[in-house]
């Protein structure tokens, strides 16, 4: 018996690729039923993203797609629409990230949908939301990454904007959708009605940039791209080894600062007029960031870490995947838990987070194959006999 903290919750997911699906993970891995439509056929073009396959596999559906039931309906077909307005009557939430308008023109509208069910929760993740001027264009999630301000704020500030090498902007647009999610069931339960959560991408990224507007806004300050530094806040950087590791450390606070200096062996340092405060630490960045690196390129970063750590030092290495699945930490916090898989015999992926003490979220399963649960839903739910099932496969609804 599932113990998740929402296994009461019937979710159905629609859309494709990253933001929409993403949140759905996160739901289903707190427990919730995750019924996703996909095209007959294709299915969700996740299926084959990823820049590494295994036998042309994507090894990023399994991760997006985990937990959730694969039923595939043609959503073009209005005997397809008929079909998930059915199943939306027994649901709690609707998760979408199609353009504004294309719903509607399924008939799959939220004032339709909130005829059948009043309590429905509809998600809508977009590039810019359901109104304004650019809702009706597409979004990606760079797009809102550029337009939230985050783009320019990452990389070198002698080069052009960055990636942040992961799809950011996808990624924190499904976990607005997901507190959204989330604060709008809580309010049913006051109210009993439903009501859309409107997530776009890119006030999803705004949403995450500080006081970037305010320093602007007020103190006529843009912000600007300086690599892997927080300018004037020193000594946080990442620090070469001997051995062609980078290590993290952080120290900027007095104290904290103070100890480096003794693991250093330079206790001098912390009471130097260029570095015995924050703001003097901060005007002399660059060349304390030189003079630590020059002491940690003589340790190896094992025995540096150790050391960091015997003198209560923030540090971490800048880890990889093979690092990471060694690490004794991420091992006794099973952060990464490893699944049975059909094709891959079990695969790697990262955990569920946060972890709850009493009702924890789980991998249930990895992503499904095309399909394999629209069988059982449509008999179970729907109460569809095997023979009305062939036919609808047979005129290509499912």
């Amino acid at each position: 018996m599932d113990t998740g903290a929402l296994s009461d919750l019937r979710i159905i997911e629609m859309g494709q690729l990253l933001a929409g699906p993403f949140c759905g993970q996160l739901l289903g891995d707190m427990g919730a039923e995750i019924i996703k439509i996909e095209p007959p056929g294709t299915g969700d073009p996740m299926r084959e993203w990823g820049r590494e396959k295994s036998g042309g596999r994507s090894l990023w559906w399994p991760v997006v797609a985990r937990n959730k039931k694969s039923v595939t309906i043609n959503l073009r077909h209005e005997a397809g629409q008929q079909l998930v307005r059915e199943l939306i009557t027994q649901a709690d939430i609707v998760i979408e990230n199609f353009r504004p308008g294309t719903m509607e023109r399924w008939g799959l509208g939220f004032d339709t949908l909130r005829k059948l069910n009043p309590g429905l929760v509809m998600t809508r993740v977009t590039g810019f939301g359901q109104t304004g001027p650019y809702a009706a264009q597409p979004g990606y999630g760079a797009i809102g990454e550029a337009m939230g301000g985050l783009r320019h704020v990452v990389g070198d500030a002698d080069r052009p904007p960055a990636r942040t090498g992961i799809s950011i902007g996808d990624t924190m647009a499904a976990i607005f959708a997901c507190f959204g999610t989330l604060s709008a069931v809580h309010a049913r339960a006051r109210t009993g009605r439903g009501q859309i959560v409107d997530a776009a991408i890119y006030e999803s990224v705004l949403g995450i940039m500080e006081s970037l507007i305010p320093e602007y806004a007020i103190a006529g300050h843009i912000r600007e791209r300086t690599g892997a530094i927080l300018p004037n806040v020193a000594p946080s950087n990442v620090y070469p080894t001997r051995d062609g590791f980078m290590v993290l450390i952080a120290a900027n606070q007095d104290s904290v600062f103070a100890r480096l200096a003794e693991a250093m062996q330079q206790p001098a340092l912390a009471v130097d007029k260029r570095y015995d405060t924050h703001q003097a630490r901060g005007q002399h960045q660059s060349e304390l960031d030189d003079h630590i690196a020059q002491w940690t390129s003589l340790h190896d970063a094992t025995s540096l870490e150790a050391l960091l750590i015997e003198h209560a030092i923030p540090t971490g290495r800048i880890l990889r995947a093979p690092e990471m699945m060694s690490d004794p930490h991420f091992a006794a916090r099973e952060a990464i838990v490893r699944i049975p898989h059909a094709q891959f015999g079990e695969i790697p992926m990262q955990g569920v987070f946060p972890k709850l003490s009493d009702t924890p979220g789980k991998v249930r399963w990895a992503g499904p194959e095309l399909g394999e649960h629209t069988d059982a839903v449509l008999n179970q739910l729907l109460q569809r006999t095997a023979d009305e099932i062939a036919a609808l496969r047979n005129q290509g609804t499912i």
